[in-house]
């Protein structure tokens, strides 16, 4: 097809859910995607996180080479070795504990929440969320979300949801009652605007949730598979979860979700009480099984601490320099800078100079890179994105 056939089909036979920028991209490796007039772009937020080895890497491209001429699809009524190897690599890299496979960090979610009102037992229900929060698009999911331009046009939202503001254990003992069963917490906000949880404020979460008997649900969706410097972002924290979330990172491109409960709890989903037709397929949990090697090998999760303080470092420098830079924070790959300013339009510019980041919260550039990223690569994009805020405040100057 030709650009202006893709553009015509999106007109006429997809529904605009999406802002999208102006490129087809047909190729990409590494870092670097190419679109289909042959220019190349610096990828610095691939696939909103999904990418986290990086586009095509050539172990995960093994993997689904390998599986796709063998077996893609078979139904979860039968056992299969990727999904059996897959779950153990999980337990292994996280905590004891059983696997739910899935599709998507949503359904991810919607079945941690289910699974805690199998806990509640009908009398204990309610799972406390925080203020900017993001935990999916699904109903359920919507409902968990802390933020009402999510949820706006879409009620009623399915009830047994309360939202806190973040970082406030205080505001977390307030909202502890006879209903509630659980907390549900994203140890960095992404979608929030790259808030991170304060070390002190996750032990006292897992304290509180220690004394009153509540289950502790970790949204690691975006913050899973090295994004931070660890394999999970928790284990920054010195302390455990009842449940982890996970996703985006997990299957190298591939739709693949998934959720741990620790041991203790893992007993309570039994035959029949949840279930998906895709979730697990030999075809995705092999390129899982292609990612966390890629990430052992390649030492990916040793380049994300090197290259994140790396990258913080040469951010604050372009914040001593430019005032319209309020603030850079993260952990690992995962960081955010907050502009004073609007920031779609600096966003905008790096984009078409070849610079692909992400602006949320409107003025929050998220920048999270693969993990292999190279020190060459990430000056090059400081290069242009210092270029890009010059520009727009000169403009606007």
């Amino acid at each position: 097809m030709t650009k202006k056939e893709v553009f015509e089909s999106y007109d006429q036979f997809i529904f605009p859910t999406y802002s999208r920028l102006p490129a087809i991209f047909v190729k990409g490796k590494g870092s670097v995607l190419t679109d289909i007039d042959g220019k190349k772009y610096l990828d610095l937020f691939p696939g909103w996180g999904v990418s986290n080895v990086g586009h095509c890497h050539p172990k995960v491209m093994a993997a689904v080479r390998d599986q796709v001429s063998k077996l893609i699809h078979i139904s979860n009524n039968f056992f299969g070795i990727n999904q059996a190897r897959l779950a153990r690599e999980l337990v292994r890299a996280a905590f004891p504990g059983k696997v739910f496979f899935c599709n998507s960090g949503a359904e991810a979610n919607e079945a941690a929440i289910k699974f805690s009102r199998l806990f509640g037992k009908g009398e204990r229900y309610e799972i406390i969320t925080t203020m900017n929060s993001f935990h999916g698009r699904t109903m359920g999911a919507l409902a968990a979300t802390g933020q009402e331009k999510h949820q706006k046009g879409f009620a009623p939202l399915p009830g047994g949801f309360v939202t806190v503001p973040f970082n406030d254990i205080g505001a977390i003992k307030l909202a502890i009652n006879e209903r509630t069963v659980a907390v549900m917490i994203e140890p960095i906000q992404g979608e929030g605007g790259i808030n991170v949880a304060e070390p002190e404020y996750m032990k006292a979460v897992r304290g509180l949730c220690d004394a009153n008997g509540l289950l502790l649900i970790l949204d690691e969706v975006q913050t899973g598979f090295g994004r931070t410097g660890r394999m999970f972002a928790y284990q920054h924290y010195d302390i455990e979860p009842d449940m982890i979330t996970m996703a985006k990172g997990l299957g190298g491109g591939l739709p693949i979700g998934a959720m741990l409960a620790a041991d203790k709890h893992a007993h309570l989903f039994q035959p029949g009480m949840h279930g998906t037709t895709f979730g697990g397929s030999p075809l995705v949990t092999k390129a899982a099984l292609g990612v966390i090697e890629a990430i052992a090998k390649d030492k990916m999760l040793k380049n994300a601490r090197v290259l994140g303080a790396y990258l913080m470092d040469k951010l604050n420098a372009l914040k001593a320099r430019t005032p319209v830079i309020r603030e850079v924070r993260g952990l690992g790959l995962m960081v955010g800078v907050e502009l004073t300013i609007e920031g779609r339009g600096i966003f905008e510019e790096c984009f078409n100079n070849g610079l692909i980041i992400n602006c949320t919260q409107s003025k929050v550039l998220r920048i999270m890179p693969a993990l292999n990223i190279t020190r060459k690569q990430i000056d090059k994009a400081l290069n242009i994105l210092e270029k890009a805020i010059l520009k727009l405040t000169q403009d606007q100057g």
